[in-house]
């Protein structure tokens, strides 16, 4: 068995070659699972990209918006978002609120695409 305290959790700035506004990232696990704490403030959010097996977040605080080509939707905690092998999309804080999300992957780096997410696709939610 592993143990992490919380007040061993080192949160570290996220690129912000691909993110937008002021987030964090705090590793939780390295076993075969990636397992992110993502914490975004009020606004920030990452860009369109997609993860070769799919993603699940599970929304611990605040509200957010998780968003796909046709559609933006709002979350809160306890939500469980699942975007499928392949699918682009973004997600992060709502406009006046922090969010954090847990982040689960499997299968290899997320794939970047080369734009951010604008403010009137932001806006959408």
């Amino acid at each position: 068995m592993e143990h992490l305290p919380a007040e061993k959790l080192e949160w570290t700035p996220a690129p912000a070659e691909h993110f937008t506004g002021q987030v964090w990232f705090g590793p939780l696990s390295s076993h075969h699972v990636d397992a992110l704490g993502v914490l975004f403030a009020p606004g920030a959010r990452t860009d369109w990209h997609r993860h070769p097996e799919g993603q699940v977040l599970y929304v611990v605080s605040g509200a957010g918006r998780v968003g796909t080509e046709q559609t933006v939707i709002e979350v809160g905690p306890g939500d469980v978002v699942y975007a499928p092998p392949g699918e682009l999309h973004w997600h992060g804080a709502a406009p006046t609120s922090y969010m954090m999300h847990l982040s689960l992957t499997t299968g290899g780096p997320t794939t970047w695409e080369p734009r951010k997410v604008t403010d009137d696709e932001y806006q959408r939610g």
